[in-house]
């Protein structure tokens, strides 16, 4: 979310359900999830503020807080380090820490329009400034942001090279 639309007021911005139905798969772990609110995360284990500091195991969705400046990075190192899940992000496609995370993700979807987050009491925020990227890696995620490419959520991209590199291992 922008600054402009939170300032002032609280970090909390849910996934709307129709990514997820997009998405079609469910998740081992949701490594960045609201304290005790109900969301349409489809995850079978859920970590809330301590996500960065607790270990993270099997297919993790991660739709970290956009906080301030680049805190968003230490989430996405953490997040390609274990190498398995879906990661949501603002589409900031000029900032290096966008970069640098497309050239570690097997496949990045540009969600189609902009994404009106839910707020905590169920409503629904603005459009935001900016757009909403999706990276996958592993190849359940990958399969995942297929389907929702399929399905008419946004357009896919892909590495060749890491798919390359992984087929030759």
């Amino acid at each position: 979310m922008s600054h402009w639309e939170t300032a002032g007021q609280s970090d909390e911005w849910y996934t709307p359900k129709y990514i997820f139905d997009a998405l079609g798969c469910r998740f081992d772990l949701d490594v960045a999830h609201p304290h005790s609110v109900k969301t349409h995360v489809p995850a079978d284990m859920m970590y809330s503020a301590d996500g960065l500091d607790r270990p993270w195991h099997g297919l993790v969705w991660m739709n970290p807080p956009f906080g301030g400046r680049n805190s968003i990075e230490p989430w996405l190192d953490k997040f390609f380090d274990h190498g398995h899940g879906i990661a949501l992000a603002p589409d900031r496609t000029s900032c290096p820490w966008w970069q640098t995370a497309n050239r570690r993700a097997s496949f990045t979807l540009f969600i189609a329009g902009k994404v009106k987050f839910e707020r905590p009491d169920g409503s629904l925020g603005k459009s935001p400034s900016n757009g909403t990227t999706l990276f996958a890696v592993g190849p359940i995620a990958c399969q995942a942001l297929k389907r929702a490419e399929e399905r008419g959520l946004g357009c896919l991209m892909f590495r060749y090279q890491a798919l390359w590199v992984r087929a030759a291992a």
